[in-house]
């Protein structure tokens, strides 16, 4: 269904991504950059393109730190109108939850701007009501070739959801599935105080939050810690419990194949039941925050800056929690460490399928090319041959973030870690790209002007951070990649929602206390409201998908 859209960039991705041989190259007019291809090409009068947006503090912050700009006016806006002939215009603006409620409001209403940025589900309802456009060809002629080799460092996944009815109805912004990989983030003067050893099996994991817990790590003669960071949402990526229950091959969260060989959900295993009993009884013992079910990512991580936790599950940005309590104690010493399995063999690391945003355009707009321009100019002045990675990404301030449109390379942040790696090994530091040649400057503060902003850069990028462990996880074929990428199905759209809230509310209260046998009633629930006839639907989905691959 999705092969002639797909073809293009499943052959790019063969290629280097310093290579882009098959474009035109840029000329210069008065300093002026013009490119020489349909996807960066310039309308001949300026047009309009129109968005809504969800703003927030960190925007706000941001803006303070560009004088005179704003959302309508800003580095971005500037570049777009000058090399695209494109002026950007925002219908409304509204923060959080609030934005969420108008945007929903705007999308039943059929009021929609000329782009509007949804998810998938929003995506397969918009197309069923016929309020946008077919994309395939737009992407097919106006992505140009570096772009197309960008967006599908995710594989065919990210369009396979996008397509519907053989049609692509969204331009999806790639997220990276493989930095929802996770590790263990432990204190080690802990470990060194108690004389303990990292884990390498969830036993060991259990002993060490035991002993956080009960003996006194911090030394200051109070029964005042806990074994593990843990948040009211069970599935955040920092300080949630997604890789802690793979310990157990319990994947709640994702999709996975059965050993005859259907696509189950991960959340109705035996596995989970094995994990919230484990969970559970670390509640009961103390190791837990007793209100953790209060408690959002931020307020949890008080906890952390505060010395009161020593070992949390998180993404490679972990780092960053850790550093707020390197900040407040210089004492505390933290390490990122592969997670660890029940049976003692190399744990599967769970990834979810993480492209969740999609670039839709309403029915009537006759410019439908202006969003893959857009997205084409803003990676290549990020990551392409004529990039200014400083003056539009990182100048230091992210100012990226003002762009209405932030599509990225999903590998960016590995590839950025193996080029530091090579310099590391070789002393070579011309192999350093823009991103890694930045990431270089942060780690340097740490380690020659003790400077504690690069402190988390250097527990992520470092030798024997994060990512080198993400590497490990790699090279052993340890990462689990949700197998169902698909469009919502149709009963998915109407009963998703209410399943997952279940799911959380059932193993919140199970930790809580509730009986285990509570998970056998979900487990029949989930299939009686739907979950039986969306696990018919995905299968369905994985046979077709299988078909066409053999075609």
């Amino acid at each position: 269904m999705v092969t002639a859209i797909l073809l293009v960039p499943m052959l790019a991705t063969c290629a280097s991504g310093d290579d882009t041989s098959d474009e035109q190259p840029p000329t210069k007019n008065n300093e002026e950059i013009i490119y020489n291809e349909p996807g960066l090409s310039k309308y001949d009068l300026p047009i309009t393109l129109t968005f809504v947006r969800q703003t927030g503090d960190s925007l706000d912050d941001l803006l303070k730190q560009m004088p005179g700009d704003t959302l309508d006016n800003n580095i971005w806006t500037r570049l777009y109108e000058q090399v695209l002939g494109i002026r950007i215009k925002y219908e409304w603006t509204a923060k959080g939850d609030l934005y969420n409620e108008k945007l929903g409001v705007a999308l039943a209403a059929g009021n929609l701007p000329d782009v509007v940025r949804v998810n998938a589900q929003q995506l397969r309802q918009l197309s069923n009501a016929g309020l946008i456009q077919d994309l395939t060809n737009v992407y097919n002629k106006y992505a140009t070739p570096f772009t197309k080799e960008v967006l599908s460092q995710e594989g065919t996944a990210p369009f396979e959801s996008a397509t519907v009815d053989g049609k692509l109805m969204g331009i999806p912004e790639t997220g990276s599935s493989i930095e929802g990989a996770q590790f263990i983030w432990i204190r080690t003067d802990w470990l060194d105080r108690l004389g303990l050893e990292p884990p390498r099996t969830m036993d060991d994991l259990l002993k060490i939050s035991k002993a956080f817990t009960h003996n006194d790590p911090d030394g200051n003669g109070s029964n005042d810690t806990f074994g593990l960071a843990i948040t009211q949402y069970l599935w955040d990526p920092i300080m949630g419990m997604t890789d802690f229950v793979a310990g157990y091959d319990a994947f709640p969260n994702i999709w996975i194949e059965a050993t005859n060989g259907q696509l189950t959900y991960g959340a109705i295993q035996p596995e989970a039941r094995t994990a919230l009993q484990v969970l559970q009884n670390m509640y009961k013992d103390g190791q837990l925050d007793p209100e953790f079910m209060f408690k959002d990512g931020s307020k949890a991580n008080e906890w952390i800056t505060s010395g009161k936790v020593g070992m949390f599950y998180g993404e490679q940005w972990g780092s960053f929690s850790a550093q707020s309590s390197y900040s407040k104690n210089g004492n505390a010493r933290w390490q990122a460490y592969p997670i660890v399995s029940d049976t003692g063999g190399l744990a599967k690391v769970p990834l979810r399928f993480a492209t969740d945003q999609f670039l839709a355009v309403r029915k009537g707009y006759e410019h439908p090319e202006a969003i893959m321009k857009l997205l084409n100019l803003h990676l290549e002045k990020n990551w392409g041959q004529t990039a200014q990675y400083e003056t539009y990404y990182s100048n230091p301030y992210p100012v990226w973030q003002v762009s209405p449109v932030t599509p990225y390379p999903a590998l960016k942040n590995l590839n950025a870690y193996y080029q530091l790696e090579e310099a590391r090994v070789t002393g070579d530091k011309s192999v350093l790209k823009d991103e890694a040649r930045a990431i270089q400057k942060n780690i340097d503060l740490y380690l020659y002007n003790n400077n504690i902003t690069g402190w988390g850069w250097e527990h992520t990028y470092g030798p024997t951070g994060a990512f080198s462990i993400l590497d490990r996880y790699k090279q052993n074929n340890q990462l689990l990649y949700e197998k169902f990428v698909g469009p919502p199905t149709e009963t998915m759209l109407e009963k998703w929602s209410l399943l997952e809230d279940m799911k959380n509310d059932t193993f919140v209260n199970i930790i809580l206390g509730r009986p285990i046998a509570d998970f056998d009633r979900f487990v029949e629930e989930w299939k009686r409201l739907g979950g039986a006839k969306i696990t018919m639907e995905v299968n369905q989905w994985y046979v077709n998908k299988r078909e066409q691959s053999r075609q």
